[in-house]
């Protein structure tokens, strides 16, 4: 046993060191363009993927034997990737991470890249193969809740409207996005129902060639009066994100009045779209709304909605503690012991949920599990975020950006230059939680953005 330990935790400090190299190499292989761009990608492809789930996975060599044998297979993949690498000559400096680069340095680095309709799928492809069709895109970084997982409680500092995306470069940018295999857009804030062109958006958007959906995440407040105008323009589904159906704490919580405006949101929606095209997303946090997971599910009985609860996730000054998350097989022990049966049912393709409905068979909506933090599906992810002021950001969980609304702005960047940004960004996505190792190390960094500056 001992003999074990030790040499797992070798080969695990080994494994680590090249994931850096790798992580490093990949990025300064970029800089320097020519063949070895993707001979350099394709080592890290096979490579990191491999080392890192060895790292996660050093405590296997004291399970039961099929665990063994796992561990030992993994062994064996190291032995025979890791040489992939040796032809490389790594650089002893480390890639730049920090939130901001000069556009035209980056552009100077690049090699010259056509993306023409034969390689489109090129763009948006990143390291790990993983295509991106999926675009979020904040409208607000204003919001008129204060809940208390997304901002600190002073608020957050906004900037001029003039920083943030006009109407037309939301929809110049979506539009090159869709040429590149986007068929999904997500409209996010802050609050998206306080743009006042909200509607002239989703028009525009709706009309762009290959986009096939077009949803919005709102806290509901205001959303009723607009819904109708909203779905007339070309909206096709609504995330409603409600924490608690109790009035003192929603007041707690949101530190707003208003649950019952967005209750009769809810409802309004789903009369006014199809089933499933209307989803409530409740943040479960120990202590505070976990007793209410029974009653949530309930809903889903005779209202034709989907309800996912998801794990608490931490972000610039939210409070997350890691004894505060409530994990998903916590959450459906919750549910079954308050006599809510529950029966599996298929997940969809990048499907960020695990999804349920009710054991007796006479519900009309579903109940979905998002498990960001206890079991990541950071492998299947086909999300880009943009930033309401326009930054391109390829994890929720990772802290580097671009602004392509800098090169959008500016007359001497070319539509080629723009897209060899994007395609550089995408190249940066980190296999999973934005290179951090854990959720306690998203924490530990408290790097990032509050959640209503991101967009979710």
């Amino acid at each position: 046993m001992r003999h074990t330990t030790t040499t797992t935790r070798i080969l695990t400090q080994s494994a680590s060191s090249v994931i850096r190299f790798s992580k490093n190499y990949s990025t300064d292989i970029f800089r320097r363009g020519g063949r070895e761009l993707s001979s350099a990608a394709v080592a890290v492809n096979t490579t990191v993927p491999v080392l890192e789930e060895l790292t996660l996975s050093s405590s296997l060599s004291r399970g039961p034997p099929p665990q063994k044998k796992r561990l030992d297979e993994l062994r064996q993949r190291l032995k025979t990737d890791v040489p992939k690498l040796e032809s490389f000559s790594s650089s002893s400096s480390k890639p730049k991470e920090e939130e901001e680069q000069n556009i035209y340095d980056i552009l100077n680095r690049l090699p010259p890249l056509e993306f023409t309709h034969s390689n489109k799928n090129l763009l948006l492809t990143d390291r790990y193969q993983r295509e991106h069709s999926y675009l979020r895109i904040s409208l607000a970084e204003r919001c008129n809740l204060r809940c208390q997982y997304c901002m600190p409680p002073e608020g957050v500092p906004l900037q001029p409207a003039s920083d943030l995306l006009q109407r037309d470069e939301i929809v110049e940018l979506a539009t090159l996005f869709a040429s590149f295999g986007v068929d999904k857009i997500r409209l996010t804030g802050g609050e998206p129902l306080l743009r006042k062109d909200l509607k002239e958006i989703i028009g525009e958007l709706s009309a762009i060639p290959n986009i096939t959906q077009i949803g919005m995440t709102t806290n509901g407040i205001t959303l009723k009066r607009q819904l109708d105008g909203l779905v007339d323009a070309g909206l096709t589904h609504v995330n409603i994100s409600l924490d608690t159906l109790k009035e003192d704490k929603f007041l707690h919580l949101t530190r707003r009045p208003g649950l019952k405006k967005v209750q009769a949101a809810i409802e309004a929606a789903a009369l006014a779209l199809p089933p499933n095209r209307v989803k409530i997303n409740c943040v479960v946090m120990r202590n505070t709304n976990e007793d209410e997971i029974a009653d949530f599910c309930r809903l889903t009985r005779h209202l034709p909605v989907d309800v996912r609860f998801i794990e608490w996730m931490p972000f610039f000054s939210n409070g997350w503690l890691e004894n505060g998350l409530v994990p998903y097989r916590e959450m459906l022990d919750i549910a079954t012991s308050s006599s809510v049966q529950l029966e599996r049912i298929q997940d969809g393709p990048n499907d960020t949920t695990k999804w349920w409905k009710l054991g007796d068979g006479d519900s009309v909506g579903r109940i979905g599990f998002i498990t960001s933090m206890s079991d990541h599906f950071c492998g299947t992810c086909n999300r880009i975020r943009l930033t309401a002021d326009g930054k391109i950001k390829v994890c929720l969980f990772g802290s580097t950006e671009l602004s392509l609304r800098d090169a959008l702005r500016d007359p001497n960047i070319t539509k080629n230059d723009l897209q060899r940004l994007i395609h550089y960004a995408v190249q940066r996505k980190h296999f999973s939680l934005g290179g951090h190792g854990t959720p306690q190390d998203i924490a530990d960094a408290n790097n990032n953005r509050p959640m209503t500056l991101i967009g979710g």
